[in-house]
């Protein structure tokens, strides 16, 4: 093996994106000097995951600089399960009942802490909450506080993901289906200010997963249904009201919002979580987010030390890990549990389209596979620092299964075979044409913020036209590729990914259902549209309902083995990652890993 410096690694992968260098090396030779490179790269991080440690009491003082690479639609918080800006905005202003260790695989409390009551003879679970005393939507710069009680959870519950019209993604996850077929309503009840209950109509295997929520404030948006209804609620906190004016019960307050411009946070004193000292969260006084799309821009705030932390893109490695000026430090992560997916639309509505008849066809999505070039994506979009995902869950999920792998790895012969036995064949001329001698050509959707994703799909698309097949590449902002999902419907095939790791078999209720508004290549089906789908809604109900680890793992292992055959979802790559982070932070209670990210609750300055 010939023996080169990370930076001269680096610029050779890059040489290789032009177009008078792309046969420079041979892919054996990139991965080659990946391998090496990865190793320099390691040896002048820092690795430090969290494994449960204590986290030690800091001081208050501080600003903290971010960016955000998009203005938030709304402050409301039913408009921030469909928009990632939003909920990037609100999070840190509520608080989900529970917390989930990951490292410890157990629930903890959060807002609420849980008791569960299971009642084998009836078949029946209640799972009872209790909230915090010290719980308040408080409001910034006011003496005003208003308790947070039962109350704001049962109606959250039951008049926003309980109300069908509203389109929360939370209210299918509200039904259960009985062993007779039919469907079962969790109730939830109010016991007194602090405590209530979810009744389950028989026995699942992780009803906290399925209870633990976050909701707003009554006060607010009970008013506003009773007024205005759906429309009420959705028009509630628009970006044009004074963020000042929005209750919080979570660490932060938003104390003003320039459009294009900036965010800026306060810190709440009255927080409930708070140190071994009695200091409330966060330690950081304020927290100022500008909001930078281009993500080179980015870059140029954190290098001139404008912004406390970043997240290395592969082709930032060299500049920041090489040329380190001594004011940052840069963490590294193992390989991160998710991934990216390139998915294909099957939505009968485009059943006039010739797209339609070749994506509903497994074969066709199986083709796909094994025209998707991962060696080539990791060596140039990667810099060999990723892997392949061939598996449905991650390690951690308890009914992960390595031997229920992806089979339709890169192999252009069996991807032809593969199109030929669905009579997609090449003409005299090389370009494959169906049997009705229609060319075979489709656009591939992506976001316009991702220079990955845009570089994944510039592979994608020189692949396929080795084969005869013509991409079209359709770079779209992420509002756009929401409505297309949700509304639209008329996308040929996209790249994109979703938030979540299915730690737990059950995540993912509106992904992989078929009456689900996450089942991507075609929702909210009244029907299972396959027979596939409707053994994949079987097994997933079952598997929902099946407490015997060992009667699950048969039921997880084929609802995996069936997904991975199908390739509704065809995943992409499992990146390792790095993160900067400015030296004037003490280091005591920051951590990185590939389970919970970047640890920054407990930060502060040195």
């Amino acid at each position: 093996m010939k023996h080169f410096s990370i930076i001269a690694l680096l610029c050779m992968c890059c040489a290789f994106f032009s177009c008078s260098k792309h046969e420079e090396l041979s892919l054996e030779e990139l991965e080659a000097l990946n391998a090496e490179g990865l190793e320099a790269i390691l040896a002048k991080t820092e690795s430090k995951p969290w494994r449960g440690e204590d986290f030690a009491p800091g001081r208050l003082g501080g600003t903290w600089h971010s960016v955000m690479p998009e203005d938030p639609k709304s402050f409301n918080m039913l408009i921030a399960e469909q928009d990632s800006s939003t909920t990037a905005v609100m999070s840190s202003m509520h608080n989900y009942l529970l917390d989930y260790d990951v490292v410890a695989r157990e629930w903890k409390a959060h807002a609420a802490s849980p008791d569960i009551f299971v009642d084998e003879t009836a078949n029946t679970l209640t799972v009872v909450y209790t909230l915090r005393d010290d719980l308040y939507w408080s409001y910034y710069e006011s003496a005003r506080k208003v308790k947070v009680t039962s109350d704001d959870v049962i109606f959250w519950y039951n008049e926003i993901s309980g109300d069908e019209a509203m389109g929360s993604s939370s209210y299918y996850q509200q039904f259960l289906t009985m062993p007779d077929g039919s469907e079962a309503h969790v109730d939830i009840r109010k016991i007194d200010e602090r405590r209530f209950a979810f009744h389950f109509p028989r026995i699942v295997a992780e009803p906290l997963l399925s209870t633990n929520m976050d909701f707003g404030p009554r006060h607010i948006y009970e008013p506003a249904k009773i007024q205005g209804g759906v429309d009420g609620v959705k028009n509630l906190f628009s970006v044009a009201v004074d963020p000042k004016t929005i209750p919080s019960m979570g660490e932060w307050f938003l104390v003003e919002y320039t459009p294009g411009q900036r965010l800026v946070y306060k810190r709440n004193p009255d927080y409930w979580r708070k140190d071994t000292n009695g200091l409330s969260l966060p330690y950081i006084e304020e927290n100022i987010v500008r909001i930078i799309p281009d993500e080179n821009t980015q870059l140029l705030l954190f290098r001139e030390g404008q912004s406390e932390s970043y997240r290395l893109r592969p082709e930032d490695l060299d500049s920041l890990v090489n040329r380190n000026d001594g004011t940052y430090t840069v963490f590294n992560a193992e390989g991160s549990l998710s991934a990216n997916f390139w998915t294909f639309n099957q939505n009968p509505q485009n059943k006039e389209k010739p797209q339609y008849e070749w994506f509903t066809q497994k074969e066709f999505r199986q083709a796909m596979s094994c025209l998707l070039n991962r060696g080539r994506i990791n060596a140039q979009v990667y810099r060999g620092l990723s892997e392949p995902k061939f598996t449905i869950f991650p390690e951690p999920n308890p009914y992960y299964n390595p031997a229920i792998s992806l089979q339709y790895l890169y192999d252009t012969v069996r991807a032809e075979e593969l199109l030929a036995s669905i009579n997609i064949k090449r003409d005299r001329r090389g370009i494959m044409r169906d049997a009705k001698n229609r060319a075979i050509e489709f656009d591939l959707a992506i976001r316009s913020e991702s220079t990955i994703n845009n570089d994944i799909a510039s592979i994608i698309r020189d692949e396929l036209s080795k084969m005869g097949i013509k991409v079209n590449i359709r770079v779209m902002d992420f509002q756009k590729l929401v409505e297309e999902l949700f509304s639209n419907f008329t996308w040929d095939s996209m790249i994109m990914g979703l938030s979540g790791s299915n730690i737990f078999p059950s995540q993912g209720s509106n992904v992989w259902s078929s009456s689900g508004n996450l089942h991507l290549w075609n929702p909210n089906q009244e029907e299972p549209a396959t027979e596939w789908e409707a053994r994949i809604d079987y097994l997933y109900n079952e598997g929902c309902y099946t407490i015997d680890p060992a009667k699950g793992k048969v039921i997880w292992d084929e609802f995996q083995a069936i997904l991975l055959e199908q390739s509704p979802l065809i995943y992409l790559m499992r990146s390792r990652s790095f993160w900067a982070l400015r030296n004037r932070w003490d280091f005591t209670n920051v951590y990185y890993d590939n389970l919970n990210g970047a640890e920054t609750n407990f930060i502060y300055l040195k």
